[in-house]
């Protein structure tokens, strides 16, 4: 598979928690209540089934993690050469031969129980080999740790490497550490790779894409390379070899002539005739970088003689600086052009060829005669060109000319081109907000021609004398309309009055009218009851005392303060009911605290609902106490 996507292998748990996941999901999947009075057919049925389904979970999630991981036969060459740089093929092979083993061996013991529980007499010995059999499996399943860690460890690795299209087209910048390949790569396409002033920041392979001719090209950064033997090469190098050796790009050779990146150009040189096996049957380019700091023409004569062996065996010397950006683009171009050319050429060369050239053919049109025939333009033709001609020239300034032209000073005119019937309100002031409405919410953008009509619409009417004989015809009706209308009021406030007078309560009011002693005497002779002149004199002395009353509070009230109107019930002398016994503002602030305390717990005890803010029952019994276990439901 060229394009393997690895970010969807599943994840590879410990050994402890595979045990514990098939586990419980055995138990959860699985019926759990069985009694020994059963028979002994469903006995041995309803532990095969444990057996079986435990057997069959540690299958499946195992043939899980044998398909996802990648099999190196069937991965692209790149893949296969690359897992073996950086987990080892033999470790990587070892692992999941131990895990297909683990599988059988699994398998094995489950058929075994099974056939042993065919013949399983009792409850307990059906019981007892279930439980060996399921402890056997977990045992051969602990001892895969070490292979699962492994495996999980190369899981979370292989997620985080690059997707990376062999047969795409592609570029590979290498060379020595240091020389600016992963500024240039940072350059061209949208990648963001680490860039720091000493050699190998970059660790491994980064991919980035970038676009040529409408075609989408894959640009690869790979680690510094060293000149040395291959045994001698570390792991971070050797993913650069990998991906030169296999990959199917146009290779760019990165150089620094100002040997700042702590190599001088001779190793450069001897690093690239070293690996220059690996540039075979691909596009080359050799990039000089940082001209910045030095170019080609500046070098001393013994340095610059060095590069005219890539002159001589023809390989193209291009020259850039990635920190200005000079000749980036070029080199670019330069390395797709010829990448471009190299995949025609080899389609031409290959067998398919020859199939396609045999459906094509080319007209080519023979000459008549030996007449010239130059090219005829109507004159219609050469007039039109002329005017456009003269228009170019004198074509008005645009707004980007006036922009230009006036600098700091240009202002965007955007009501120039309002299309309005009256050409001189296109300035008028438009309120965005006016007495707090939003002014937009009520402009009807047909109000004029709505308008318009309205007044049509009135016109034809006086004319066709609609509103000449209106007031006479509706003189009768609206007098009986307006009678209609006062009975309705009238009958509206009778029914008004009548409901007032009936809410109304009246109290009981004493006579107030003043009755002299004679007329008293002859009333209560009237009736049989004779006054004597003590009952008089006793009649008297009240009078004057309800006299001396009313002075007496007259004088009061014209005593008291008016603004300060006390209540009718208490006297006047007396304190407050809340100011009684309190000395000062104090403890009148201590008392009202100590009366709100008390309040909260008669609060509590007032019955709950859903609006209250408290739940007094933190931790209700049904919700907390968990599953019940098995045992006597008397207290049921």
């Amino acid at each position: 598979m060229a394009h393997y996507n690895f970010k969807k292998i599943t994840v590879v748990p410990p050994a402890k928690d595979f045990v514990d996941i098939v586990l419980s999901k055995t138990q959860r999947k699985t019926p759990t209540v069985v009694h020994k009075h059963y028979k002994i057919s469903r006995i041995r049925t309803f532990y095969m089934r444990k057996v079986k389904f435990t057997q069959q979970t540690f299958h499946d999630k195992l043939t899980q993690i044998l398909t996802d991981f990648p099999k190196l036969e069937d991965v692209h060459p790149f893949y296969a050469d690359l897992m073996n740089v950086l987990y080892d093929k033999d470790h990587y092979k070892l692992a999941l031969g131990q895990i297909n083993t683990a599988r059988h061996l699994i398998d094995n013991v489950s058929k075994d129980y099974c056939r042993l529980l065919k013949y399983g007499d009792s409850l307990y010995r059906c019981k007892q080999l279930k439980k060996a059999a399921m402890g056997r499996m977990c045992t051969i399943m602990k001892r895969q740790k070490q292979s699962l860690e492994y495996l999980e460890q190369v899981r979370q690795h292989l997620s985080r490497l690059p997707s990376i299209d062999p047969n795409t087209r592609t570029l590979l910048i290498c060379g020595f550490p240091n020389v600016g390949k992963s500024s240039f790569i940072n350059k061209i396409t949208r990648a963001d790779v680490e860039v720091q002033p000493y050699a190998f920041t970059t660790k491994s392979l980064y991919v980035g894409h970038t676009d040529y001719k409408y075609l989408r090209w894959q640009v690869i950064d790979t680690p510094g390379i060293l000149d040395h033997s291959l045994e001698e090469r570390n792991t971070i190098e050797m993913q650069a070899i990998t991906a030169l050796a296999h990959l199917r790009a146009a290779v760019l050779y990165v150089m620094d002539p100002s040997e700042q990146c702590g190599y001088s150009i001779e190793q450069q040189i001897e690093l690239f005739n070293n690996i220059k096996p690996l540039f075979v049957n691909k596009p080359l380019l050799i990039c000089t970088n940082k001209v910045d700091v030095i170019r080609l023409e500046d070098l001393p004569t013994e340095k610059a003689e060095q590069f005219k062996v890539f002159e001589e065996s023809g390989i193209p010397l291009l020259s850039m600086s990635t920190l200005t950006e000079e000749g980036v683009m070029d080199v670019k171009i330069q390395a797709c052009e010829k990448l471009l050319q190299y995949r025609i050429d080899t389609k031409i060369k290959g067998k398919k060829v020859n199939d396609v050239m045999n459906r094509l053919h080319v007209a080519m049109p023979s000459k008549r005669d030996n007449k010239e025939r130059p090219p005829c333009i109507p004159e219609s033709v050469q007039s039109l060109k002329k005017t456009m001609d003269t228009d170019v020239k004198s074509k008005k300034k645009s707004l980007r000319d006036l922009e230009i032209e006036e600098g700091d000073e240009y202002t965007v005119d955007l009501r120039k081109h309002w299309n309005l019937p009256n050409e001189e309100e296109k300035y008028d002031i438009i309120p965005e907000i006016w007495q707090g409405h939003n002014v937009a919410d009520f402009i009807d953008p047909d109000i004029m021609k709505k308008l318009d009509e309205l007044e049509k619409e009135e016109e034809m009417r006086e004319q066709a004398g609609y509103y000449d004989n209106e007031s006479e015809e509706e003189d009768d009706e609206m007098k009986e309309i307006r009678k209609t209308a006062r009975k309705i009021r009238e009958k509206r406030n009778i029914i008004m009055l009548e409901s007032k007078e009936k809410r109304r309560i009246e109290k009981p009011k004493l006579p107030r009218k003043k009755m002299s002693t004679d007329k008293m005497n002859r009333e209560l002779g009237a009736l049989g009851i004779e006054m004597d002149s003590d009952e008089d004199t006793h009649l008297n002395q009240m009078r004057s005392r309800s006299k001396s009353r009313k002075a007496l509070k007259r004088k009061r009230e014209e005593s008291m303060d008016v603004d300060k109107p006390r209540s009718r019930s208490r006297s006047v002398s007396k304190a407050p009911r809340d100011q009684s016994g309190v000395r000062d503002a104090k403890m009148a602030r201590k008392v009202k605290t100590i009366g709100r305390k008390a309040q909260v717990p008669r609060n509590r005890e007032a019955k709950k609902g859903e609006g209250d803010r408290v739940i007094l029952n933190m931790k209700p019994k049904h919700l907390f106490a968990g599953k019940r276990k098995g045992g006597k439901t008397d207290r049921r």
